[in-house]
């Protein structure tokens, strides 16, 4: 085992001007086995939030398993040889069972799918298409699910956690890394070792082919179901040419219907080594302890026989401008997407504070769109840096009377002006130090401060929590020319174009404050909410109101609705009882 010790900084704000970092020490340990765990106690508190973070995302998919790092993310749910089952030998042999019949359903599905590319049938999926074989399997498998079904503890993943004090256990995937955490008892820290560990080591995929019927229902609530969420994803595919982030975190609907537990087996074994893996712990915990724990319990998991296979697809050049028009259930609005760079790239500071000086109330886009022309209701841009590719957002919607095209050339204006006028350096400065005040709220709570490290360790490391801020304090007027000259032209941008499609519904009076996306964000959490149990929907409010108090400004309307919503289903749920 080697250990190391670094420093994050941390920005404070006096009288509008930046402090000087204070220095909290983070240290670091890597186990013989390649894992690494990041320490950073923090007396008090007598919680610890805990994590670890899968260097793994759907860039790291490939066409045909599209999704299946997602349906991960459920599948370390389902538990282990010894959690989530009354009876693992039972269990294991009707998952071998499940997946004999599977592979021969395969070949009748592979038929129909072949007489539909003929043209001889309409719908492959049609049940009035199956031969009598077909169905006979299709019957033995939902047989042998129901049997499965009786040896399952629902949610005993989750029980164990909270039955013994923890809070807000969850997950998230994005197209860079897959991170699961949880709230623990400080003298629960062991039982934290012992769940995470044992899931890795012992893992069950019980229940996979019902699950990706559960991904399939997530699917239709976040993009089918939603006013914007189906052109939004053909929008990502018309945008990124030949990268995986063409490609939505959740899949495509073929792939999920076709990705086999072989697949995913062999997905999971060559990125969820423990090489590829990084845990993290902030709050109130003995790192001694700590340390003994991580070798007692993550140190039991092998060492991939091979370093995780990295994306080699990269973007093309973009050599023409491409547009979208669509109509939707939403205020006509326009998005501008322009090829930019990835995350740790030398011009990545420049256009993040770039960004900066477009957004909030103060900023560039409210007052020229908003305020002095009146040709918006809201407008917005910044930076996005992936880990292997890069993009810089526009986003206007068109005030009464004007048209999605008149913001788009507002939008325009504004860039146009940053290649030619230098900034001012109060401005610059503004921006600066409101970026620094952000950092340091944000790096406050146990919870993002676990979360912060983690999400940068799965980019370049979580030592950038330290060595970011001073590259964006460096940011200067004449970088910002360069970068707006560089990036903002019309052969490297996508414009999406978003026209009113008349609703016989009636619009929630709630919303009427938030702009589109952050409608169309509340809907799909209101559709998740409504999937719940009680004991889930408890987890998810403890865990949303400590994320809720260091949302910035611009987002406290939306995270209003959002805590309303929540409440009235808790309400519901205990008026059930």
């Amino acid at each position: 085992m080697r250990k190391r010790i670094g420093a994050l900084a941390l920005a404070a704000l006096c009288a509008g001007v930046t402090a000087p970092a204070q220095q909290v020490p983070v240290e670091e340990v890597v186990l013989d086995n390649g894992m690494t765990l990041l320490l950073l106690p923090r007396p008090g508190d007598p919680n610890v939030a805990a994590g670890w973070v899968a260097k793994v995302g759907s860039v790291h998919e490939r066409p045909g398993i599209t999704g299946v790092a997602h349906l991960f993310e459920h599948m370390m749910f389902k538990g282990t040889a010894a959690i989530g089952t009354r009876n693992i030998e039972q269990d294991l042999q009707i998952i071998a069972q499940l997946d004999e019949v599977k592979a021969a359903l395969r070949v009748e599905e592979a038929a129909l799918l072949e007489a539909q590319r003929l043209g001889r049938i309409d719908d492959a999926g049609d049940p009035a298409h199956r031969t009598e074989g077909h169905q006979a399997l299709m019957d033995r498998f939902e047989a042998l699910l129901a049997q499965q079904e009786e040896l399952l503890i629902p949610e005993d993943f989750s029980r164990i956690y909270s039955g013994q004090g923890a809070s807000g256990m969850n997950a998230g995937t994005s197209y860079d890394f897959t991170l699961y955490f949880v709230n623990v008892p400080a003298n629960k820290l062991e039982l934290w070792f012992w769940m995470e560990s044992d899931r890795l080591l012992n893992p069950v995929f019980r229940e996979f082919y019902a699950e990706r019927d559960v991904v399939h229902e997530e699917r239709r609530l976040r993009t089918d179901s939603t006013p914007t969420g189906k052109f939004e994803e053909q929008f990502n595919s018309l945008f990124w040419q030949s990268s995986p982030y063409s490609w939505p975190v959740i899949g495509w609907p073929s792939d999920l219907e076709g990705i086999t537990r072989a697949e995913a087996l062999e997905f999971f074994d060559l990125y969820y080594a423990p090489n590829n893996l990084t845990a993290a712990l902030v709050g109130d915990f003995d790192p001694d302890e700590a340390k003994a724990l991580a070798e007692r319990y993550f140190g039991r998991l092998s060492r991939g026989d091979r370093p995780p296979p990295q994306p080699r697809t990269r973007e093309m050049p973009q050599l023409s401008e491409k547009r979208m028009h669509a109509y939707a259930e939403t205020n006509p609005q326009v998005v501008v997407r322009y090829h930019s760079v990835p995350d740790g790239h030398v011009d990545e500071p420049a256009l993040v504070v770039l960004g900066q000086l477009l957004n909030g109330r103060t900023g560039r886009f409210y007052r020229a769109l908003v305020e002095d022309q009146g040709v918006a209701t809201r407008a917005s841009g910044g930076q996005s840096g992936f880990k292997f590719e890069g993009m810089f957002e526009l986003r206007g919607v068109a005030a009464e009377g004007h048209t999605p095209e008149e913001v788009e050339q507002a939008l325009y204006a504004e860039m146009e002006r940053l290649k030619t006028e230098p900034v001012d350096e109060r401005e610059l400065q503004k921006v600066k130090n409101q970026n620094a005040a952000s950092n340091f709220r944000q790096l406050q709570g146990n919870f993002f401060l676990m979360y912060s490290m983690l999400m940068r360790e799965a980019y370049r490391g979580w030592e950038t929590l330290n060595t970011d801020p001073p590259l964006y304090d460096a940011v200067t007027a004449d970088d910002i020319m360069r970068v707006a000259g560089t990036y903002f032209e019309p052969e490297n941008r996508t414009v999406a174009i978003y026209y009113r499609e008349a609703s016989d519904e009636a619009p929630d009076p709630r919303l009427a404050g938030l702009d589109p996306e952050e409608q169309q964000q509340v809907r799909q959490l209101e559709a998740m909410i409504g999937q719940l149990n009680a004991e889930q929907l408890g987890q998810f409010i403890a865990q949303f109101e400590q994320m809720s108090s260091q949302a910035p400004p611009e987002s406290q309307d939306m995270v209003a609705v959002v805590l309303e919503l929540l409440r009235e289903r808790q309400a519901a749920e205990e008026g059930g009882r």
